[in-house]
This record gives C-alpha cells, structure tokens and sequence, in this order.
C-alpha cells in the first residue's frame, strides 16, 4: 500500500469472507479506508475455477495480488463459440482473439482454492482486521450500524457492506426486496485432463440445454461448465468416472483428444437474483448479495470487481462512508452495466433454449456479424473487457 495513504475513519464493516469480501477488503485498504471484514474465511480448497477477464486482473494487481504470473493460473489468449445445436439455423463459428485488441490474454483462469489463497496471503500482510465469527444480529442507527459477531466484541461502524451472498443477511435485515428468474437448468462443474494442449483457447459450444464451455487451466488441464436440463444434470453427475468422461469427449467432438476427470463434480441451478437495490441505510450491496447470473460469458466475479471498483469511487473523499448520497451514487453508478450484462445473458440463453426461428436468427446473425465485421467484434471484445477498476 503506498506510504501516503492514511486511514479514513470512520471504519467500514464487509460481511462475507469468500471471494467477494477479501477482494473487496485488499480494494478498499489499498485506498486507504479501515476495514474490519467479518466472516470464516474462504474454502482454500474450492476446485471450481473462475475466468478473471484483463479489468479485473488489472484491478487486483492494483490491490497488489498478481494473478497473471501465479502458477495456478492459465491465459485465455483466444475464445470461440461453436454451434453445436441441430437446428435448422445455425451460426458460422467465431473466434475471438486477444492480441486483436492489443492484449496478451483476455484474462486468466484459475481455481477458486488457489485465487482465495491468493487473496488471503495479501490479507495477512496487512492490517486488515478479520474477525471469522458469523455475523449474528445487525442493528442499524441514523448515524452507524452496531453488528453482533460470534466469538467477537460488538462492532460499530458507519458502513456495512454485504458481500454475504445470494442468501445475504445483511441485504435481509435491510429490508432491500429481490426479483428472481429460474431457467429450466443446470450447470454441472467440473474440471479435467485432456490428451491434447487447449493453446490457451477457451471453447464454448452452443446446444439446445445451454453452453458446454471448456477453459484452459495449466497443462493439459481444463475447466468444464455444461449446461444441460437438471434431469440430464443428475444423470451425469451419477455417471462414475470413465462413463462421464466419455460423455464428455462426446459432446465435445474430441476436441481435446482424451479426457479424464480431474476434480470433484458439482451440480449448479441455474437462474437470475437482482436487488432491487445496491444500497440501503448505511448498507452497500456486491456480488452475490446484489446479482446472481447464470454462468454464461464470464459475468460473476467480474461483476463483482466492477461493484467494488464503483463503490471504492463512491467513497472517495468522503467523510462518512455511509451517508445517503455516497450510496445512492454508487447505486446508480451500478445500474445500468449490471441491467445490460443481465439482459445480454439472458437473450443469450433463451436463444439457445428457444425452438422459434425468429430468435435463432438473430443469434446467428448476430455471430455471423462479429465474424466478418472486424470493428464491431474488437467494439465487443473491448466492452466484455470492461475495466474494473476505476482511476
């Protein structure tokens, strides 16, 4: 943290200490605010994997965690989508490749075990308060908030801020209301070795259930979400190891040779949350608390980052961290980037899911336009690229 910063006090209490909370600590402490984050910490051990697309590596590198030269992390250099659906319509492949817009990789992949010890290991070299108890009861005053914590001494502070989840407490006892979308699917998780080198291409396959993306890790390893009906899903994770592999290899027309199942599986339902809301009294909302999207395109934690970029803008200079305008600045400041990426996904999905013509048209020619027109593609490329930090 750069010398000049001094603390600003009043203090700030994150709840939740996954990933959305520690990035979100190391953000705000390398801005120079007192952070005191409340919750047990993140699972080291966690094998699913999330792609940090180049903002995001650029916004954690900024809060001095660099995952572009950790180990554990693997480039995304190129992405294509392939129409593997039977349909009458379908779209000519697309490749999107970094170097097009003038960058090594559009981001890294890395498990979320090592990407949480990675968080954690600049928490411990900094004075960063961290209590791991639960947060049992909030009580919120006009001018602070007192919080009750297992194990711990009460603490006031003058912002709480939520990054505890879909099932938020804190979004809870605020009184912020959420609307919700169930897709008749499921994600099934799971990560892989392969026979032959991915080159650093992330390959999403379009089919009628939803995406069956492949994400490069190091080696010949490979992240895998495949997206089917929760029916398919069930009978897929029951499959023992050999017979889903070869599932696998199926549906990917062997584009990685051989693979083998490399990770415990896990079973994912997929569907939208949205706060009404990204802020309340003296309450501010990231993540999970405040949008759950399916996992199509890399939106999650990278939405995340653009949360806590936003909300690290909102409290520049600001006296007291939880005053009604410096919230209400940040909510509006996050209303329209999370609306598009919710509503680009979806149509994204109910494209796929849809048997009508009229909207399968419009996916491929939506695809066929960013083969052939460069500037809109590198236009695309760039947006998706969104920068999560904020100078």
């Amino acid at each position: 943290m750069p010398a000049n910063h001094e603390l600003n006090r009043p203090s700030i209490a994150i709840v939740g200490a996954g990933l959305a909370g520690l990035a979100c600590a190391l953000v705000l402490r390398s801005r120079g605010h007192a952070v005191t984050l409340i919750g047990p910490p993140g699972n080291a051990g966690d094998t699913r994997t999330t792609a940090l697309l180049d903002g995001s590596i650029q916004a954690l590198a900024g809060a001095g965690v660099d995952i572009a030269h950790n180990p554990a992390a693997a480039p995304l250099r190129v992405m294509t989508i392939l129409d593997a659906t039977q349909r009458l319509i379908r779209a000519r492949p697309v490749a999107f490749e970094a170097s097009e817009i003038g960058l090594e990789a559009f981001g890294w992949n890395i498990a979320n075990g090592a990407l949480t010890e990675a968080l954690l290991a600049r928490l411990s070299g900094l004075d960063i308060d961290h209590l791991p108890g639960r947060l049992l009861s909030m009580d919120i005053e006009r001018e602070h908030i007192g919080l009750t914590v297992e194990g711990a001494s009460p603490v006031t502070t003058s912002l709480v801020i939520a990054a505890d989840g879909r099932n938020s407490m804190v979004r809870q006892a605020a009184g912020i209301e959420t609307t919700r979308h169930d897709y008749p699917q499921t994600a099934l998780a799971l990560n892989l070795r392969v026979s032959r080198d991915h080159r650093d291409i992330s390959t999403e396959f379009h089919t009628e259930s939803g995406p069956f993306t492949l994400v490069p890790l190091p080696g010949r390893h490979v992240s895998l979400v495949w997206v089917v009906s929760p029916e398919k899903a069930e009978a897929l994770k029951s499959l023992d190891d050999t017979s889903l592999a070869r599932e696998i290899e199926k549906q990917s027309h062997a584009l990685l040779g051989h693979v083998a199942i490399d990770s415990p599986r896990s079973l994912w339902p997929m569907g939208t949350v949205m706060a009404t809301s990204q802020a309340g009294p003296r309450i501010a909302l990231i993540g999970e608390a405040a949008h759950v999207l399916p996992p199509i395109g890399a939106q999650g934690f990278n939405l995340t980052l653009r949360d806590i970029a936003a909300l690290a803008k909102a409290l520049q200079g600001a006296s007291d961290p939880g005053d009604p305008a410096v919230l209400a600045a940040y909510a509006k400041a996050r209303r329209a980037d999370i609306g598009t990426r919710h509503t680009a996904v979806d149509l994204l999905n109910r494209s796929l899911l849809s048997g009508q013509f009229p909207l399968q048209g419009l996916r491929g020619l939506g695809l066929y336009a960013l083969e052939r027109v460069g500037p809109l593609r590198r236009a695309l490329m760039r947006q998706g690229l969104a920068r999560a930090v904020e100078d």
